[in-house]
């Protein structure tokens, strides 16, 4: 998870007047505003040339997950992030979630103390055609000001999966069974009527924990979506139920579900 929120907290240290390119890939960040409440939402606007895509938080087999080291950035207590709902793209064999053109991601950040937040470091990412290419970006940028709302935001702020209640989805859960290197999971979704899944992904709160592309059957309104988890470095690890994540990627909907009980 931090990692997720670092590359994030990384992209929007991009000035607002500038925009920086490499690679086929366009990012400018939307300066948002202060909410009622203190914090600032702002966006991250990443525009591609028609053929080109680049990741969501969780890429799939084939894409490049998100790095980032944010280590200069100053009064940034934390940060919430809102990912627009995500393309599937199949390459061959293989599967990679993204998106393609322009996307714009929310992201909310919450400052230690009134005054300037100072964003610095740098962004490692991945854009893809035919082959996929790394993009390193520095950033040294401040946040000043109360901004303004942006429909750019509040679009990308709509087009946001669904949660589970908003859903109709009230029963998930997850067994959990040891393999060797590593952990099966096999998550069960009692779907309501209107979800049809095209795609699932499964992830945990370990950015370091590596999970398969889930195995689907469904049985009328019930989802099993199966996979199997790794440690990147072949150790040990545990599964906190309540911090795995499961979204679900229909035609017609888009479900966020947060957490899972034993069943």
């Amino acid at each position: 998870m931090k990692t997720f929120i670092a590359i994030l907290l990384a992209i929007i240290g991009l000035p607002a007047s500038a925009v920086s390119v490499d690679h086929d890939a366009q990012l400018t960040i939307l300066p948002g505003w202060t909410t009622s409440s203190g914090s600032r939402m702002i966006g991250l606007r990443i525009d591609l040339v028609d053929g080109w895509k680049t990741y969501w938080r969780a890429p799939g087999d084939a894409g490049i997950p998100p790095r980032i080291d944010w280590s200069g950035s100053q009064n940034i207590q934390s940060a919430a992030f809102h990912w627009p709902t995500p393309d599937v793209f199949y390459e061959g064999s293989s599967r990679s979630i993204g998106y393609d053109q322009t996307v714009t991601i929310p992201m909310e950040l919450f400052p230690n103390a009134q005054g300037l937040m100072q964003l610095s470091g740098t962004l490692d990412i991945g854009v893809c055609a035919e082959i996929c290419v790394p993009v390193s970006l520095d950033f040294d940028q401040s946040l000043v000001g109360d901004g303004a709302r942006d429909p750019a935001i509040i679009a990308a702020l709509v087009d946001r999966p669904l949660s589970a209640d908003q859903a109709g989805i009230k029963d998930v859960t997850c067994t959990i069974q040891p393999i060797t290197d590593g952990i099966s999971i096999t998550a069960q979704v009692a779907l309501g009527s209107a979800v049809q899944p095209d795609a699932v992904i499964i992830e945990t709160a370990d950015p370091e924990v590596w999970v398969s592309e889930p195995d689907i059957n469904q049985n009328g309104h019930q989802l099993s979506a199966k996979a199997d988890l790794y440690h990147i470095d072949g150790g040990s690890f545990a599964v906190d139920r309540s911090r795995i994540r499961i979204t679900i990627l229909g035609s017609t909907m888009a479900v966020d579900i947060q957490g899972c009980a034993a069943p």
